[in-house]
This record gives C-alpha cells, sequence and structure tokens, in this order.
C-alpha cells in the first residue's frame, strides 16, 4: 500500500465524483462520499486495510469545472489539510463549448485557461501535501472523429504534462476505459458518456485503487 497510515486522502473535481454526496455531512462520514467511486475507494480502503485508519473525503461538485475549483480550493482543500489529493477536472470544461452554443457563452475554459489554472492549483498544494494524483477527464465514447471528444483529447493531454511537469502521478482514466469498450458497450458503464454509472464507477475505482498500491488479495 503506497498510502501512509492514518492519512487523508481528498478527492475534487465535477458531477463524476459528487455523485450525490450531502454537502453538509462532517467530511469523511458515510453520506458525505456520494455513490460514486469515492465512496468504493473509501469502502475498500476501510475494509480490506483496517489498521491504516484512512479518512476519505469528497468534495466533487456538479457542474464544475477547473476555474470552479480554483475559488473554493482553500476551503474546500487547504483548509482540510489533506495529505493526498486526486483531482478530476476537465469534462465539463470542454462540454460547455458543445451544450449551450446558441446561448453565446462568454466564460468558457479555453485550453490557455485551463493549463495555467490547473497549475496554479498545483503549485498552491504541492508542497503541502504527501501526494497528489492528476486524473484525466473522460468519455465512453469510441468515435474518435467525435467533435467533443477530439476537443477532450486536448485538455486531457494538458493533464498529461502537468503530471510530468510537476512530478505528479498521473492516471489515464481514458485508456482504462478505451481498453473496456474493446470488449463491450459504452452502454454497460454510462447512459450520457460522460456519466458513469455503477460500473463505470467501480472501473474508476479500481484503477485509482491500483495505484494506491491496494491489493484486494491481502
Amino acid at each position: 500500500m503506497n498510502i501512509e497510515k492514518e492519512s487523508k486522502i481528498l478527492f475534487i473535481g465535477d458531477s463524476v465524483t459528487d455523485v450525490g454526496r450531502d454537502y453538509q455531512s462532517y467530511p469523511g462520514s458515510f453520506d458525505s462520499l456520494g455513490n460514486g467511486y469515492v465512496a468504493l475507494i473509501s469502502q475498500a480502503l476501510t475494509a480490506i486495510y483496517p489498521g491504516h485508519l484512512l479518512k476519505v473525503m469528497n468534495k466533487g461538485i456538479n457542474g464544475n469545472r477547473v476555474t470552479d475549483l480554483a475559488e473554493r480550493w482553500q476551503t474546500d482543500v487547504l483548509d482540510l489539510q489533506p495529505d493526498y489529493v486526486s483531482i478530476l477536472i476537465g469534462i465539463n470544461d470542454v462540454w460547455r463549448f458543445f451544450d449551450q452554443p446558441f446561448q453565446h457563452p462568454t466564460d468558457l475554459v479555453s485550453l490557455n485557461l485551463f493549463e495555467e489554472t490547473y497549475q496554479q492549483l498545483i503549485d498552491q498544494t504541492k508542497a503541502k501535501v504527501k501526494g497528489i494524483f492528476l486524473l484525466s477527464p473522460f468519455m465512453f465514447e469510441t468515435n474518435l472523429e467525435d467533435l467533443m471528444f477530439k476537443q477532450l483529447k486536448q485538455y486531457q493531454a494538458v493533464v498529461k504534462m502537468l503530471a510530468e511537469k510537476n512530478e505528479l502521478q498521473f492516471i489515464d482514466l481514458q485508456v482504462v476505459v478505451d481498453k473496456y469498450l474493446d470488449k463491450q458497450s459504452s452502454y454497460i458503464l454510462s447512459g450520457d458518456r460522460v456519466h458513469p454509472n455503477q460500473n463505470g464507477h467501480f472501473l474508476i475505482a479500481n484503477a485509482l485503487l491500483k495505484e494506491m498500491g491496494f491489493e484486494f488479495g491481502k
């Protein structure tokens, strides 16, 4: 297990991380974890590594983009003094280009703004934690010519570049999803190409647990 005992692990992101969590519940309590991959990770760590006493916190919020994370980073991350931080953001930064074109949005997150803001979050955090996991945003999509998917690829590349530049752990969830879609339909994992169902959340949770050095057969 690569996570030190008695550590606090904070997961932050958008609706893929949120998944119905109770915002009013105490951080780390059952209701605060939501019903997605964060809860699954907490359950696995609690059941299989009882001696590690690991606290898992969920700070995902539906609809968030990297600029939204920046606005709440102090209160929702730094003030909680986590030992490890997992960041999954980017799908909404891209989606807004495609779901609101006729509304002429003026607050779109360009690729440059995405990179600059993301780097600022890393700069504020890196020296204060034991580790940061950068997770690639992803889609359950096999059509490489899909316009939204093509744009998402650029944002995924930025996350990977930032991980390498800052010497942080990078988890390519798109690769994990793609391997599954080589064998089964996307409808097994998601109903809208973006939000995982319970199968999809287990796939994500398993990828993160592997990165943490988790062993089911321990």
